[in-house]
């Protein structure tokens, strides 16, 4: 059983810092303390006062990060240009390498090599809220999710749906307690995960705004089941945002670079949503020229050939 450890979600924290692409505390150059929100986030019925504190501290950050000109919605433009061989070398660091490594105490920050992964099987995505979501936000979700796994499915020519049946790739929107609360749920998706792998996402930091955990089998490069969790504190934006990274990178794209531009693929938050260059690399990813288990060398030749044919000259 191989472990994969994709995106957490970072940004902009409420007392200035930023935790980017892999699980550090950085200082965010030129950042001042966020403004605090004119007016206070409502407070559900149902929230408790954690709960209610996290949705505060996250509308802080969203509203930093949209002064900031951050979690753009375009896709990239004119100001975004990329060619075939800056396609071809972002597929690569993206999907040929993982974010974390596994340890004894459960998934560590450290970029390392691996090789190919994706699904072969059909991803039949189990959506799950906490009786802490509003049935009104669960319906907005729920139409989101299906509509982005539409999507994703029509890029990869790969089936990829919600499904009741027999789910191989969960997604958990969940409260502070009702996170906590999650680990028999980890553990009967996922079997063989370690103490540490679970409390990964129990004891998720507060820097973390969602994350996946994907499992390959063995060696294989095959994914044959995933576990997402988002948190259900987020503004309307910061909670897509989260559906639309640690979804795609579940289906196998684990890494991020900070030279993907423009990509979601990247911890500067520049795009909330999944990008022109991120369809493309969904596109080559799925393509049967690769097969799962592929090292670098291996992939690198096909990378550049499928890049070519897609973008051509085009910058």
């Amino acid at each position: 059983m191989r472990l994969t450890r994709t995106a957490c979600r970072w940004g902009v924290a409420a007392i200035g810092l930023a935790v980017l692409s892999g699980c550090t505390d950085l200082a965010m150059l030129g950042a001042a303390r966020p403004p605090v929100p004119a007016s206070a986030p409502a407070v559900l019925p149902t929230d408790t006062p954690r709960s209610a504190a996290a949705r505060a501290y996250y509308a802080q950050v969203q509203t930093a990060l949209l002064a900031q000109g951050l979690l753009r919605t375009d896709g990239g433009g004119r100001d975004t240009p990329f060619d075939a061989r800056m396609l071809a070398d972002n597929f690569l660091r993206i999907a040929m390498f993982d974010e974390y490594a596994r340890d004894a105490g459960g998934p560590v920050q450290r970029e390392t090599q691996s090789r190919l992964r994706r699904w072969v099987d059909p991803v039949r995505v189990g959506l799950r809220f906490g009786a802490s979501v509003p049935r009104d936000i669960q319906a907005t979700d729920r139409a989101r999710v299906a509509s982005y796994l539409a999507r994703l499915s029509s890029l990869t020519g790969h089936p990829i749906g919600l499904s009741e049946t027999a789910p191989n790739f969960w997604l958990y929107i969940v409260s502070e307690e009702e996170r906590e609360a999650l680990g028999p749920a980890i553990n009967a998706a996922l079997r063989g995960l370690s103490p540490g792998d679970v409390a990964g996402i129990t004891n998720m930091p507060k820097s973390t705004y969602c994350l996946v955990y994907a499992l390959s089998k063995g060696s294989s490069g095959i994914y044959d089941r995933a576990f997402a969790v988002v948190r259900a504190e987020h503004p309307d934006l910061l909670r897509l945002s989260c559906l639309h990274e640690e979804i795609a990178q579940g289906l196998g794209l684990a890494n991020d670079s900070p030279r993907a531009r423009p990509s979601i693929f990247n911890d500067d938050e520049e795009f909330a949503l999944l990008t022109r260059q991120d369809e493309l690399m969904l596109k080559m990813l799925y393509n049967p020229a690769f097969r799962p288990g592929m090292s670098e060398a291996e992939a690198r030749p096909i990378a550049e050939r499928l890049a070519t044919e897609l973008l051509g000259g085009e910058s």
